[in-house]
């Protein structure tokens, strides 16, 4: 009987424990489903049922939707590889420097680097935009790529300097009495076992980009070369918002991040493990 009443308990309590798995999961994923049964309306069907499906369904919002922002996913995926390409360079350098090197001041410049964790993106605004009309930069896709790698840096190279510390001594030391440079080291031990963990750092700065807002707005003027967050701004009609348009417009902006998540998660999980900060 005990053992009965035990056995009911757990059931019970697992049942309990994947009801409300699925509560947050409705609820993570109800604004997804209210844009894509928008995306199909008129604004009258959208006034008359904004919450279901109302037939006839109207697929041509979505040639109207990827008309507009299709030139804007482009800019963000060239601005984001870019970026991402030159991150990953100067940080696994510098992240080896880190790991690698104890040597006067290299302490202070690592604690410098910690601090500029701290310190807000939105506080320097107004100095970053003059520097970059100082340097002629405004408007020009250079401008966000150079922001975005200086910026990417920072929690990068805190991640991988701690995983390259975790790498075996014994590794770089035969490499060394092979004749193997700094850069052969790097190149030939470090980025083969860091795969991983680089991997999730681009798709965290994929993401970061994806959705930036303030900076592209802030630089870029002409509408050819905006990003796609600023772009999906601009569809929305001053006098008559046409909410078919702008769902499929949002709905067509999810789907490279909801397949990047689709065909990276194990991926991304791996590198969270790998790159786990030690205490």
């Amino acid at each position: 009987m005990i053992f009965r009443s035990h056995k009911t308990n757990s059931l019970a309590w697992e049942m309990a424990k994947h009801l409300f798995i699925l509560l947050i999961l409705s609820m993570a994923l109800f604004p997804l489903y209210v844009t894509v049964t928008i995306s199909f309306k008129t604004n009258a069907q959208f006034v008359g049922s904004p919450w279901s499906f109302t037939y006839p369904l109207h697929f041509e919002n979505y040639a109207i939707a990827w008309s507009s922002v299709s030139k804007y996913i482009f800019n963000t995926i060239f601005v984001g590889i870019t970026s991402i390409v030159f991150t990953f360079f100067l940080t696994i350098n510098a992240a080896y420097f880190f790991a690698r090197f104890k040597m006067p001041g290299s302490r202070f410049l690592w604690y410098f680097f910690l601090i500029l964790m701290l310190m807000p993106a939105v506080a320097s605004l107004i100095p970053l935009f003059m520097l970059l009309k100082d340097m002629s930069l405004l408007n020009t896709f250079w401008a966000l790529i150079i922001v975005y790698v200086a910026g990417g840096q920072v929690v990068q190279i805190y991640i991988l300097r701690n995983f390259i510390e975790d790498i075996p001594g014994d590794l770089f030391d035969a490499a060394e009495v092979d004749g193997a440079s700094h850069f052969q080291q790097v190149y030939n031990i470090v980025l083969p076992m860091s795969g991983s963990i680089l991997s999730t750092l681009g798709i965290l700065q994929f993401i970061g980009l994806w959705n930036d807002y303030i900076l592209p707005l802030v630089v870029i003027r002409d509408d050819d070369m905006l990003t796609l967050a600023v772009g999906l701004v601009r569809m929305d009609s001053e006098y008559i918002k046409e909410w078919g348009h702008l769902m499929a417009g949002y709905t067509i902006a999810s789907v490279p991040m909801i397949l990047i998540f689709i065909f990276t998660m194990r991926m991304f999980v791996k590198g969270l493990s790998s790159g786990a900060v030690k205490g």
